[in-house]
């Protein structure tokens, strides 16, 4: 009896055993391998000490000794709401926000330096970023801060590129996403905007006037010259004409001063075949006499 009771005691023991050395095992080979994300870097530490970064994919690491904490290294973006001024001390608000990229071969430098992007943001980048901020939009009065935001993004990015250029990381781009004025100055500068859109109207009005106005000028001038040029044309052709036809009659003149029979010639040429109706005194006929003399 006491042998069998031995002998039951001894086998939950020993399931007991066997199934710690099971889970142990399984631990080891689970806690053995560790993945690491598309976009990111691993940082391998080992007693919480940062020892090496490996890329994105399966690895190997020693278990319960090794720790992996990913760092992203795609573009990331912050945004900052904070009060402020314009030039004429109206008082303002933006919200303001930058994407920047954490340069991937220096990602265990900051991990080592800042123990991550969380402390590397509130220690290094939003700090900065505000004064950036701070310092560029005094410079800008309210109504030019609303049309020319550009300008002012500008100068923030320019400031901020200066003040991380010793980071390793990259500012990719600023965006003022909202500016926020008192209701009274809102609504003065949309008056004044459109007083100016409808100044801006009236005046492209009256250019499209002044053109159809040149145009018109521009078009009875055209007709003008050429009803002067037709008027030259027909002159120079009468000019010519008159010049031929009295060239023409020099040239007949001449030859009739040459050859008396082409009068006779010519008579003869512009009868019209009728025989004259009175005789003259003389009893001789207006006829050409072709006759040899």
């Amino acid at each position: 009896m006491k042998r069998y009771i031995e002998n039951g005691s001894i086998k939950p023991k020993r399931t007991i055993i066997d199934a710690l050395i099971t889970i142990t095992f399984l631990t080891v080979i689970f806690d053995s391998t560790y993945t690491v994300n598309e976009g990111h870097v691993g940082i391998v530490k080992r007693f919480s000490e940062a020892q090496n970064q490996v890329s994105p994919g399966l690895h190997f690491k020693v278990p319960l000794i090794d720790s992996v904490e990913e760092i992203e290294v795609r573009t990331r973006k912050n945004e900052e709401k904070m009060a402020s001024s314009t030039e004429e001390q109206m008082p303002v608000t933006v919200v303001v926000s930058v994407n920047w990229t954490v340069e991937k071969s220096a990602a265990l430098e900051l991990f080592r330096q800042y123990g991550g992007l969380s402390q590397f943001e509130q220690r290094i980048l939003d700090p900065r970023f505000r004064s950036a901020t701070k310092d560029v939009i005094p410079k800008f009065a309210a109504e030019q801060l609303i049309q020319d935001r550009a300008s002012a993004i500008q100068l923030i990015e320019r400031n901020l590129i200066e003040e991380m250029k010793s980071f390793p990381v990259t500012v990719d781009n600023i965006q003022i996403e909202n500016i926020e004025l008192p209701a009274k100055y809102i609504a003065s500068i949309e008056t004044k905007q459109t007083e100016k859109n409808l100044a801006d109207a009236e005046k492209h009005k009256l250019a499209r006037q002044n053109l159809e106005a040149q145009r018109g000028v521009n078009t009875a001038k055209a007709k003008a010259d050429g009803i002067n040029l037709v008027a030259i044309a027909e002159a120079e052709s009468i000019r010519i004409k008159g010049l031929a036809e009295a060239e023409a009659i020099t040239a007949k003149a001449k030859a009739l001063g040459n050859n008396p029979l082409i009068i006779k010639l010519t008579e003869a040429q512009n009868w019209d075949g009728k025989l004259p109706a009175t005789i003259l005194g003389n009893g001789n006929m207006p006829i050409l006499d072709l006759r040899a003399k």
